[in-house]
């Protein structure tokens, strides 16, 4: 029974299996960068925002002004995963970049953070 209870974890945690597609010069947050997220609220170049709360809180909120809800955290390999309230997951990596940060999806898509 254990076995399939830890087949199951592994299958439902993408992260754990991912293999980001980085590109010279990335540099993934740290340990330290990662647990700072809570309060921080990240623009995107479309005005979206990603915004981490104290405890595990997430929200994106579009530029439309519509707004997704759930909660993050931070995998074994540095990835954040958010759970969503509707039941939609997902993992992606945070990387720096020369001066700027970029989301990095599963597929390998990237963002760019905007600068403060």
């Amino acid at each position: 029974m254990t076995r399939y209870l830890i087949l199951a974890l592994l299958v439902a945690s993408p992260a754990l299996s991912a293999d980001w597609p980085t590109k010279p010069g990335d540099t993934p947050l740290s340990p330290e960068e990662l647990d700072a997220l809570a309060g921080q609220t990240f623009t995107f170049y479309d005005d979206g925002q990603a915004a981490f709360s104290a405890g595990g809180a997430y929200s994106y909120t579009y530029a439309s002004g519509d707004a997704a809800f759930g909660t993050y955290s931070i995998a074994e390999d540095g990835s954040v995963c958010i759970a969503y309230r509707n039941g939609f997951s997902r993992c992606d990596l945070y990387v720096r970049s020369g001066e700027r940060l970029i989301l990095i999806d599963e597929k390998g898509d990237r963002y760019p953070v905007r600068p403060e």
